[in-house]
């Protein structure tokens, strides 16, 4: 079977019958870059530098870069030329404006060096000789610093490309002599040292991963400039004040809750202070606090004391709003039933003819206050004229009234002494008579 070529392709072919090129000659057109930025070494430092002539690389591509410590693998993050042909191309001016957001002349920006070619097979198994080493050199610090008695803790170690300078990063709360460590470490393993002592936020950076929120640590992902947080953001935050749960993998309080702040500022300033008098619709109140984020004002009413979420935009002046028991006839009751009103009236506000919802069993009469109350206990009077149609004769005050108060006076002491009272209730059963002459 033969094969025909069809004329819709053979137009195709022909440049002078399309409206667009292909990418091949979308390449072929395009300028080589001029500059470019990249990303290097083991905190992922930024560097725009010039390129090769005729060099073509895409977003990702690894690279062999001249920066100011030697020779280095980079990753080329974009291109600042605009005929780049990438459609991610920035421009300077949105590179100095992202630096100076981003923290200005702290940012670690680096433009002395020289692209020089994208990296090879070769090149990368270079670097990955060169990381086994940086560990070794690292151990090796670790012994000789122990060995020392250094008060330091070693984080981390790197080498370039070549082996032309190696740096080792270490924690300590004061002043190290480390001279002779290094001379130790420089003769072993044929380089120059650079020990730079870096805080807890940085160790972080250079150690850490993943963080609670499930996302890659910021200042390992993108943070460069790392600023302190105060405990005021957490407090303004309505964040929980405990360290385990405010604090990040540095020890120190997150850095994303300095990237709300503003915000919380903005709303929090729309929200009348605390110990203010306002205006509900249920009548005046004062302000007893609010919710940041829904915008919700509690205030305790002035009538009875409860205290009700109100929002922002409901509130009205307390010269000018209803009177409590007023709201029952506005606008959001009258379409509601008369058993949903009277559930939504405050038990203290109902009128006589709002009584509630009515006992169960019917349509029974409910006991009257009087017979609610409890009868007061009077104290007998000793001696005292009896009751009217009262059998009880009046003892004598001089053999009852004294006899039954040494009995009991007796059987107190008994019961002090450890006596039991089971001798003084024999004693009764068998002379019976006796308390009644």
């Amino acid at each position: 079977m033969s094969i025909f070529q069809l004329p819709i392709f053979e137009e195709d072919a022909d440049p002078a019958r399309r409206d667009a090129m292909t990418l091949e000659e979308q390449l072929v057109a395009t300028e080589p870059c001029k500059t470019l930025v990249v990303r290097f070494g083991r905190i992922n430092q930024i560097g725009e530098y010039e390129s090769r002539d005729g060099l073509q690389a895409g977003c990702g591509s690894k690279l062999i870069v001249r920066t100011h410590r030697g020779v280095e693998l980079a990753t080329l993050l974009t291109t600042t030329c605009p005929n780049s042909g990438c459609p991610t191309s920035v421009s300077r001016q949105e590179i100095r404006d992202y630096i100076t957001a981003s923290g200005g002349r702290d940012y670690p920006f680096y433009d002395r060096g020289r692209i020089l070619r994208i990296a090879t097979q070769e090149d990368l198994r270079l670097h990955t000789e060169r990381q086994g080493e940086a560990q070794r050199m690292a151990a090796k610090c670790r012994e000789l610093a122990k060995f020392y008695v250094l008060d330091m803790t070693i984080i981390d170690a790197e080498l370039t490309l070549e082996a032309e300078r190696g740096v080792i990063y270490y924690h300590s709360e004061q002043r190290v002599d480390f001279r002779e460590l290094v001379q130790e470490l420089a003769v072993e393993f044929r380089t120059r040292l650079d020990m730079r002592q870096v805080g807890s936020r940085d160790e972080a950076r250079l150690m850490a991963d993943y963080e609670r929120c499930g996302q890659q640590c910021c200042c390992k992902n993108f943070l460069k400039v790392l600023k302190p947080i105060s405990m005021r953001s957490a407090k303004q935050q309505k964040a929980t004040l405990d360290p385990l749960k405010i604090s990040g993998r540095c020890g120190r309080l997150m850095c994303c809750l300095r990237y709300e702040d503003s915000t919380y500022r903005e709303l929090k300033a729309n929200l009348p202070h605390r110990k203010t008098r306002v205006g509900t619709i249920e009548g005046p109140g004062i302000v007893m606090g609010g919710q940041i984020l829904t915008q919700l004002v509690q205030v305790k009413l002035e009538a009875d004391s409860r205290i009700i979420a109100v929002p922002l935009e409901e509130l009205m002046d307390p010269n000018e709003c209803p009177e409590p028991g007023e709201y029952l006839q506005t606008d959001p009751l009258r379409g509601l039933s008369k058993d949903e009103a009277e559930e939504r009236i405050p038990a203290g506000k109902r009128s006589k003819g709002q009584g509630g919802r009515k006992p169960k069993g019917g349509d029974q009469p409910s006991e009257s206050a009087e017979s609610k109350k409890k009868p007061k206990r009077r104290r007998k009077r000793r001696g005292g004229k009896p009751k009217e149609g009262g059998d009880r004769p009046k003892p004598e005050a001089s053999s009852a009234g004294s006899g039954g108060k040494k009995k009991r006076r007796r059987r107190r002491r008994g019961r002090r002494k450890g006596e039991g009272s089971g001798d003084s209730n024999a004693a009764k059963q068998s002379n019976p008579a006796q308390g009644n002459q």
